[in-house]
């Protein structure tokens, strides 16, 4: 059961958990977005996930069952009939010498504890609360393959494409992943999920229903169904558990037929600080520093899918106070900002970055967010800005910082403004994380990392043996061994050396240089300590960073 703001409201301020002023802001955000106010508590940090588990369990007056990190097994949710388990909301928690604790949602609902009883054959039952996020991850249990599920659809010859694309997406969403991708082959079209970053199929449909489903997205995201041999973009906006998910479409035509890319917005990601992102106690002190000067640019590169927007936010969330005035342009806003102004990019009506920065100047910010600096018009504009007062935040694609130094002045910045406006160059990649449910570590001779590193005394020492760690695979991650992402960064400041560097018009090899010296760590050192400490594997270190 999906408290709602009223209940979540008295819970959190009878127990003292956030103050009658936070709670006023969050009921304003939450009927000007049409959100639960948790939505404004969890992003601002005033409460926790946990703390609002607890908090709601006080309220039903019985234990906090942490679904997130004790995670049930396969065979412990199967406990319970699917029937039962979803009309009552239950999930056997665990099993312990007083007996079994049962998580549900709705710990007040009648009849619970009776079918918890009946369904476990045996009396000895309590229930406890859980979130009902939780409660709907631990569900996937019951779900039947994509394949299966579509057989069953197009037996009943009702609704197809309707159906299918709804249950791809609940998948989707179950699963965390970033995009869907409809790759349709000659007799059928794959569905594979973005998950933690690397492609994996999900269910294959045949190619006689397929083009009622590309038809189905089509309408859904406003596009021309009747073009079938040019690229286009759209977006879909969808209501899952009481929240907005907005999807952002886009429509390649291939040898085969139309290919479809959904990628999936605003759902996972909620306010993030800079060390949830996974920078190093260093670089955010470095990170810090930079972004509580009054003007100046700071970039934040790296390739596609390298959670720049992510970091992006992260810094505007550090730098969000009430005496300041926040402006962004972007395509699309991906995630709303509490108390920000948010320009959505419109290339139809003519606004474009480079047009509304110039409009966003004239709105007096202090602060200002690009979305990112696609082309030469819009690299001059945001250099100006950041000269003239504002403090600018911009991604940019650049395979390193070093690189992105070089590749502006190529953009025909000149040396002098740059080196003037510069104040960091933060560049990262995403690594998968270790599964914590079934991570292990296990002794690695060091001529076998020698093999792989060819200067592994430089990152390990000098050591016959290195202790490593890997996932081996469990019901939480798949059977993958990875659950979730982490960043590895680079981070250059601009120094009075830099300054005077940048003047001249370098190389990628001359910025790294002079950053080396200056004590700038490359993505595999910083990967490295991630290896060391456990988070991630070498092998998966090595899939996206190089030895440098």
């Amino acid at each position: 059961m999906q408290l709602n703001n009223k209940q979540l409201k008295d819970i959190l301020l009878k127990g003292d958990y956030v103050s009658s002023e936070d709670m006023q802001k969050a009921e304003e955000y939450a009927k000007k977005n049409k959100s639960l106010i948790v939505d404004y508590l969890l992003s601002n940090d005033l409460i926790s996930n946990d703390i609002l588990g607890q908090a709601a369990a006080e309220f039903f007056k019985v234990e906090y069952a942490d679904l997130n990190s004790n995670q049930p097994s396969r065979e412990q949710v199967l406990k319970i009939p699917e029937d039962v388990a979803r009309k009552f909301r239950l999930i056997l928690f665990k099993e312990d010498k007083k007996g079994n604790v049962v998580a549900t949602d709705n710990p007040g609902q009648k009849g619970a504890l009776a079918a918890a009883s009946q369904a476990l054959k045996t009396k000895k039952v309590r229930l406890a609360y859980s979130l009902p996020e939780d409660i709907n991850i631990a569900f996937v249990h019951y779900r039947k393959t994509l394949d299966t599920r579509f057989n069953e659809i197009i037996k009943s010859e009702q609704r197809v494409a309707p159906e299918i694309i709804d249950e791809i997406i609940k998948d989707a969403l179950t699963f965390h992943a970033s995009d869907i991708h409809f790759e349709p082959q000659e007799k059928e079209a794959v569905i594979r999920f973005r998950v933690d970053g690397v492609l994996q199929e999900a269910g294959r449909v045949s190619k006689e229903y397929y083009e009622n489903i590309l038809n189905r997205i089509k309408v859904q995201a406003n596009l021309r169904i009747d073009e079938h041999f040019a690229a286009q973009d759209g977006a879909i906006r969808i209501k899952d558990n009481d929240r907005q998910v907005d999807m952002r479409i886009s429509v390649a035509p291939t040898v085969d037929g139309e290919k479809v890319v959904i990628r999936l917005l605003a759902q996972y990601v909620r306010g993030f600080t800079l060390a949830d992102l996974g920078l190093s106690p260093s670089h955010q002190e470095e990170v810090n520093k930079v972004a509580r000067k009054p003007f100046g640019m700071i970039l934040v590169t790296g390739p596609t899918g390298s959670g720049k927007t992510t970091t992006s936010y992260a810094l505007l969330k550090l730098l969000n106070r009430p005496e300041v005035n926040i402006t962004t342009i972007e395509d699309p806003v991906e995630y709303k900002i509490t108390e920000a102004n948010q320009i959505q990019v419109n290339s139809q009506k003519g606004l474009t970055f480079a047009k509304g920065l110039r409009s966003i100047v004239r709105q007096d910010p202090d602060i200002i967010l690009v979305g990112e600096i696609r082309d030469n018009e819009t690299a001059e504009i945001a250099v100006n800005a950041a000269l003239t007062g504002h403090l600018l935040l911009s991604t940019f694609h650049a395979n390193n910082a070093a690189t992105a130094i070089p590749r502006l002045l190529d953009m025909g910045i000149e040396p002098f403004l740059l080196a003037s406006t510069l104040e960091a160059v933060v560049a990262q990649r995403l690594v998968r994380k270790i599964c914590d449910d079934c991570r292990f570590s296990y002794s690695e001779k060091f001529i076998n990392i020698e093999k792989l590193i060819p200067d592994a005394k430089r990152y390990f020492g000098d050591k016959k043996e290195v202790t490593l760690y890997k996932g081996k695979g469990c019901s939480a991650c798949g059977n993958v061994g990875y659950k979730g992402r982490t960043a590895i960064f680079e981070v250059i400041s601009i120094s009075p050396e830099m300054e005077n560097l940048i003047l001249q018009n370098p190389s990628n090899q001359q910025v790294w240089e002079l950053a080396k010296k200056q004590g700038v760590r490359s993505f595999f050192e910083d990967g490295i300590d991630r290896v060391k400490g456990g988070v991630t594997s070498l092998e998966e270190l090595l899939r996206v960073a190089e030895p440098a």
